[in-house]
């Protein structure tokens, strides 16, 4: 505890660090308060239950419950994230693309310009489909054609504010700005959901269950902490090289292969196809006795069996195109590294591939297992508010932002000297939504 208040008391000490932190917390209060505000129109009593499940449950927990409440940032950063999805594998398929990402700095604006202009499209066309599908009928009190078009462009300019404010976060605070309202949004729900699992078990023998429920959502939290650090470490064997009278290389450095290179990426995509069973039914009235009323229930065993081999198809399929491993070989080879025992060239991006391939099979099941666990949660009587809690998006999210911002704390407090945040170790950063690429390389 002593060390604690200690490393406490050092962060309050860099003022740099002070004003970065309060900074951020301003911006996040800002962002908490704008997300009550209804869009103009509409009145918030007419609105009734009006909670989502499924994907766009998904996207209310992204938005920290606007998307519900029909907020002016009730879109929230999705347009953004998708936006970002979209240019990165562009960056892959396009040539153009590929030679900005390798410009540096400049190369990374112009990628940020394409991103921001993106984000505006997608956000206009969601806007339309949002206003006319998500917002009751008997709650707009204006005329419902006026409403359109005003909602539009004020729910495209909640996104780009939201995005604004997620770009000074990252500029001016700590931590990857969009990330961390993300994060916001999730952590807002969960004392409401705390609250209502513990009335619910307090009685009888119910506080034994809760004790036993906390334990098992820590142990969660440590298992999916071992999968987002995970790393496979390749070493690297740099050649000596002497310029005038120094030496350069001749030293072993290590490349760090993540067992979940892919992050939370492979849920969302996963989800986003779970989604569409639930759907047909609602188009063919002929099918809705049929089997794919089984995946309208996320509990259900079909639901989670297919759910899990998609998230594992799509950890593959995800990691194949993000990780290179012909450009790592070559970028090893140009600076004069090679793997010991391993010939440069195609022998070296075979091994890379070869190792990625060997820990990406584990990391994809544990994924699975972590994406399935709020369904499991809710077998063993678990209210669904809470369960989330347990696994899947929300809890990947969390701890990736986390460990992330957590990082950046301890290289302002190991470069002026003090103590890191750990008395073992180093806290090291993770990957995961390239939604959050806005201002540095660093991701969801």
């Amino acid at each position: 505890m002593k060390k604690l208040f200690t490393t406490l008391s050092n962060i309050w000490k860099i003022q740099e660090l002070k004003e970065r932190i309060v900074f951020t917390l301003m911006i996040l209060l800002v962002y908490r308060f704008v997300s009550h505000v209804v869009l103009p129109g509409v009145d918030a009593t007419l609105l009734g239950n009006n909670e989502k499940s499924g994907l766009l449950g998904l996207l209310d927990m992204f938005a920290g419950g606007s998307f519900s409440r029909v907020s002016i940032l009730a879109l929230g950063v999705m347009p953004y994230i998708s936006a970002s999805i979209v240019v990165q594998l562009l960056g892959i398929a396009v040539p153009s693309f590929q030679k900005m990402q390798k410009e540096g700095e400049s190369g990374r604006k112009k990628l940020n310009q394409i991103t921001r202009y993106l984000t505006v499209a997608i956000t206009a066309v969601q806007a339309v489909g949002y206003v006319k599908t998500q917002v009751p009928a008997e709650a707009i009190v204006i005329d419902h054609a006026l409403f359109y078009v005003m909602a539009t462009f004020v729910l495209a300019a909640g996104t780009l504010f939201v995005m604004w404010l997620g770009e000074k976060i990252t500029d001016k605070g700590i931590g990857n700005g969009i990330s961390l309202i993300i994060m916001v949004g999730i952590i807002a729900r969960l004392p409401i959901a705390l609250y209502q699992e513990v009335t619910s078990r307090f009685v009888g023998a119910g506080l034994i269950a809760l004790v036993v429920e906390i334990v098992a959502l820590f142990a969660v939290v440590m298992f999916t902490i071992m999968i987002v650090q995970g790393v496979r470490k390749v070493p690297v064997q740099y050649a000596k090289r002497i310029v005038g009278n120094r030496q350069f290389g001749g030293v072993r450095q290590y490349i760090p292969l993540k067992v979940n290179a892919a992050g939370v990426m492979p849920i969302i995509f996963a989800q986003a196809l779970m989604f569409i069973p639930g759907f047909i039914p609602q188009f063919f009235p002929s099918l809705q006795n049929t089997w794919l009323v089984q995946f309208s229930d996320y509990t259900s065993l079909a639901y989670s069996l297919t759910f899990g081999f998609l998230i594992i198809a799509f950890t593959f399929f995800y990691t194949a195109i993000t990780v290179n491993p012909t450009q790592m070989s070559d970028d090893m080879k140009k600076n004069g590294g090679f793997i010991p025992g391993i010939k440069p060239g195609l022998s070296t991006s075979s091994f890379i591939d070869d190792v990625i391939s060997k820990i990406t099979f584990p990391g994809a099941v544990f994924l699975a297992i972590i994406a399935i666990l709020p369904s499991i949660a809710v077998k063993f009587g678990i209210k669904s508010e809470f369960a989330h809690f347990y696994g899947g998006t929300s809890l990947l999210i969390l701890v990736g932002v986390v460990l992330d911002t957590l990082q950046q704390i301890e290289s302002y407090l190991l470069m002026r000297h003090y103590d890191g945040l750990m008395k073992t170790g180093r806290v090291t950063g993770r990957t995961g939504i390239p939604a959050a690429a806005s201002g540095s390389n660093a991701v969801i």
